[in-house]
């Protein structure tokens, strides 16, 4: 099992950026694959990127590709967003989510999530 807290979220001017973090518990950090999700009020939760067991692959949502980077440091037990170029549609509480072996990008696959960061960025 594996807990998660969520950290480095805020309010931020459009086109400015901020970096979220992720900080897991215990000794198998490097056996799950994690991701990003963002939700709104009266939305599901959405897809934002997605990192491998080691960090080798990753996937990301169209509305972020080449704004966003995930990242991790399993010696840390730490997965990262930085995000760039910030937009008003950025706007949503941010989770972090763990799942043993794979990468999906649906929400219903991970097994485990943090309490949510908020992001929000004014225009």
């Amino acid at each position: 099992q594996v807990q998660l807290v969520e950290s480095g979220g805020g309010l931020v001017q459009a086109g400015g950026s901020l970096r979220l973090s992720c900080a897991a518990s215990g000794r198998t950090f490097r056996r799950y694959g994690m991701g990003w999700f963002r939700q709104t009020s009266g939305k599901e939760r959405e897809f934002v990127a997605a990192i491998s067991e080691s960090g080798g692959t990753t996937y990301y949502a169209d509305s972020v590709k080449g704004r966003f980077t995930i990242s991790r440091d399993n010696a840390k037990n730490m997965m990262y967003l930085q995000m760039n170029s910030l937009r008003s549609e950025d706007t949503a509480v941010y989770y972090c989510a763990a799942r043993v072996f794979g990468v999906p990008t649906r929400s219903g696959e991970y097994d485990y999530w943090g309490q949510g960061t908020q992001v929000t960025v004014s225009s």
